[in-house]
């Protein structure tokens, strides 16, 4: 028995998320048909990231364990010509058996992209979230800065959430603009339920001069879901990659 890790990218519109449901298709769903279908025994991926319905991903990671005499690095290639055209498998290694994509340490990068123009644009409608309103950068790139560093996100995390701590670090918070697409860039140890697109809402409100920039010190320091902004549109979410940490080393 060996544990094999998928680097995963999707496109997740026509998904109800990573994660197996009842509600409809799942991406961790397809991958566990056709890994079944391909190495002839019951397969059941741990995903790293259990992305919502609709967020799209670069580089997730999932691990499975399997029996296969297939090499590691060639299950990639077998299990994309399987896979519908909106799941790809960028590459495929074998780990150490007891690596889990969830209980080691990591750095997560996500992207939330914002259209900030007159009219929609249709090319890009899958992918991210249109605001015609004119959007003050710079006061979002203010407010953005507050959140550097450890903090407790209470204010950011949607009820539902099982977390026992509500603390995260965030290591880079960007905000780049380019033409009429303004790209918001997080980088952190995790990130709590609905954390990206709930920071994403706060900071077009202070584009829109409903909140000053330093309102959002206030924000964080309430711990209130009710303080802080709308959530986001899934449609602008996309898990870019994911980093384990020196000192988790887990490559065989």
């Amino acid at each position: 028995m060996k544990r094999i890790e998928l680097i995963v990218a999707y496109d997740g519109t026509n998904y109800c998320g990573w994660q197996i449901q009842k509600n409809g298709i799942t991406v961790e769903e397809i991958l566990n048909r056709e890994l079944t279908r391909l190495l002839k025994e019951e397969i059941k991926v741990i995903g790293a990231s259990r992305t919502d319905s609709g967020v799209h991903s670069r580089g997730n990671i999932a691990v499975f364990d399997t029996k296969t005499r297939i090499p590691p690095e060639k299950i990639c290639y077998a299990l994309n010509e399987r896979l519908p055209d909106d799941i790809v498998i960028q590459e495929s290694r074998e780990v150490a058996p007891d690596f889990h994509p969830r209980k080691c340490n990591s750095r997560k990068t996500y992207e939330y992209r914002i259209l900030n123009r007159r009219f929609k644009d249709p090319l890009n409608r899958l992918y991210s979230y249109f605001v015609y309103v004119p959007l003050d950068v710079e006061a979002m790139r203010q407010a953005a800065s507050c959140l550097l560093g450890e903090h407790d996100f209470a204010s950011f995390c949607s009820a539902g959430s099982q977390v026992t701590t509500t603390v995260r670090t965030l290591y880079e918070v960007e905000i780049l603009k380019e033409g009429d697409c303004l790209t918001l860039r997080l980088c952190g140890n995790g990130f709590l339920y609905n954390m990206v697109r709930i920071i994403a809402g706060t900071l077009v409100k202070v584009g829109m001069h409903v909140y000053p920039p330093a309102h959002m010190k206030e924000i964080l320091k309430a711990c209130d879901r009710r303080a802080a902004g709308p959530k986001a549109p899934a449609v602008g979410l996309t898990l870019m990659k994911i980093e384990i940490e020196e000192g988790e080393t887990h490559y065989l």
